[in-house]
């Protein structure tokens, strides 16, 4: 019986030993994965960055205007004045919902509501 229990003993041993060492792998693995995006997630922080730098050298006004006149006869650009801005009142809103009377839902005219005690939300020791 005594044999038995060592036995058992150094299975469990051996079985949480390949465990131990499997979970320790698998660590490694993970860790070696999540440097591998950490560079790639700074490889593209460095390219982002590279190419706002650029958009901003491309984007030089003078470059910009530089392009407009070698350009000019070719794409008609011609330079923004105040009468291409709109007016607020040229705005047209589209039109209200029509607005219904309150009776219409209760099946009750508003001749009807007039008649209903307007007490809600005054002092009730005020109420009549």
């Amino acid at each position: 019986m005594r044999s038995l229990l060592y036995l058992m003993t150094a299975l469990g041993v051996m079985a949480l030993a390949v465990w131990a060492y499997h979970e320790n792998h698998r660590t490694q693995q993970a860790r070696a994965d999540m440097r591998a995006v950490e560079r790639e997630i700074e490889a593209l922080r460095a390219a982002l960055s590279m190419q706002r730098a650029e958009w901003a050298y491309l984007n030089r006004p003078d470059r910009l205007r530089q392009l407009v006149d070698m350009n000019f006869t070719r794409l008609r650009l011609m330079p923004m004045t105040v009468e291409q801005y709109g007016h607020i009142g040229e705005i047209v809103y589209p039109p209200m919902p029509p607005v219904h009377t309150p009776g219409a839902y209760l099946g009750t005219s508003v001749e009807t509501l007039g008649t209903i005690d307007h007490t809600i939300g005054t002092d009730p020791a005020e109420a009549p």
